[in-house]
């Protein structure tokens, strides 16, 4: 007759996305508007940066 599977042996294999998703909690949340926002003004603060230098072509 076939064995039982244990039910605890399938936490095993998720075991390593539970710990993720645990460490997830204390990340830094960002919203995607505001990483967009800070590329667009670095972009124009380096380009008036180079044309107030005369580096622009």
């Amino acid at each position: 007759m076939a064995r039982k599977k244990n039910e605890g042996s399938g936490l095993q294999s998720s075991a390593g996305l539970m710990r993720y998703f645990e460490a997830d909690d204390t990340a830094i949340k960002l919203n995607p508007k505001m990483v967009l926002g800070a590329c667009i003004a670095s972009g124009a603060v380096i380009m008036i940066l180079n044309i107030a230098f005369g580096l622009w072509p």
